[in-house]
């Protein structure tokens, strides 16, 4: 090969002939390898991602079944320990945000929030039970519903993400940001009552819907489209070969969005059962 005129490539050993990156690392050059151990080498099974240490799908399937694992183990013991509600929410809240802006994904710190999120969970549905039995298991039939409709459509091509969409996914996002911010003061003083604050206020839209209900299915159908972008994520980054260990970023992500849609569901049903 030619010496190129650019110093920059002269003085690097990554742009010099075999022979040259022999002599400027001291080593011998490599030996030509013959017809039969090029055949050998060719017929050598492909490296599994596992053994590249990059993503695969089934990889991120254990990591997602593992978290919500511990996190049902939080669940319970926020069933039978409701106490443990509110400092598992603060510690939740905090885990969330530092998962959320970390750069590279720590299993430790993804397995810790699915554990506190899981005992805030749990404390919470044993709440809703009491006051209107049987609405727990309806909220994880109707969550497991929307999950495995939005998995199966994205999976048969019916459903992607698309640049638009998420654009009205992010400005609907903001917007239900503000509304609930608004609502939890008024909630704190008192101004509003239920126990849902605006969301109890009986105001009959769309065929005598409480607007609180309508409100919750539009957020059904933001946390899908949520779920979507997830999905989306997890397929790009298997189809990049990124890194392992981003395979608990998408199992937070997962986490995150499930438990949103299991709790917005959850109050749906208890506006819909009334003596709110």
């Amino acid at each position: 090969m030619a010496n190129s005129s650019n110093p920059a490539f002269n003085n690097s050993p990554a742009f010099s002939s075999r022979s040259e990156i022999a002599k400027q690392l001291n080593t011998p050059p490599v030996p030509t390898m013959t017809a039969e151990q090029l055949t050998e080498l060719y017929n050598r099974p492909s490296a599994t991602p596992a053994e590249t240490d990059r993503m695969s799908y089934q990889d991120v399937m254990f990591k997602i079944l593992g978290s919500f694992v511990i996190l049902l183990v939080g669940a319970a013991v926020g069933w039978f320990v409701p106490a443990l509600m509110i400092p598992a929410l603060v510690v939740g809240l905090v885990l969330g945000l530092v998962n959320t802006f970390k750069k590279k994904p720590n299993p430790a710190l993804v397995l810790s929030y699915a554990a506190v999120e899981g005992v805030a969970i749990g404390a919470l549905t044993m709440f809703f039970e009491t006051r209107w039995p049987g609405i727990a298991l309806q909220a994880v039939i109707g969550t497991f519903a929307v999950v495995g409709v939005t998995l199966a459509l994205f999976a048969s091509g019916k459903v992607r993400a698309s640049a638009k969409a998420t654009k009205v996914f992010l400005i609907a996002m903001v917007g239900y940001g503000v509304y609930s911010l608004v609502n939890l003061v008024l909630m704190w003083t008192g101004t509003t009552n239920g126990t849902f604050g605006l969301n109890s206020v009986q105001i009959p839209i769309l065929g005598g819907i409480p607007i609180g209900v309508v409100i919750g299915l539009l957020v059904v159908v933001m946390g899908a489209y949520s779920l979507v972008l997830d999905f989306d994520s997890i397929k790009t980054g298997v189809q990049r070969g990124a890194p392992r260990v981003y395979g608990w970023a998408a199992a937070f992500g997962i986490v995150l969005t499930v438990v949103w849609l299991y709790l917005e569901i959850l109050r749906i049903l208890a506006l819909l059962r009334g003596n709110n």
